[in-house]
């Protein structure tokens, strides 16, 4: 599973982070993005899909990769 925050999309309400926080955290401008080489985004978090349907903008995308 690959997981991409769409910044264009992403208005920093951190709703992923605050769910899948082994997986996602906020830049310095606040707005989210997927933790670099995080081991448990590539193995299928089992919170992620639930951090996806949690952002209020849908910027988190999950594709099979």
């Amino acid at each position: 599973m690959d997981v991409h925050v769409d910044k264009e999309r992403c208005v920093g309400a951190g709703m992923c982070a605050l769910t899948a926080p082994d997986v996602f955290t906020q830049d310095d401008d606040g707005f989210s993005e997927v933790l670099p080489g995080s081991p448990a985004a590539a193995a299928g978090h089992p919170l992620v899909r639930e951090a996806a349907r949690a952002c209020p903008v849908g910027a988190v995308a999950l594709t099979d990769g």
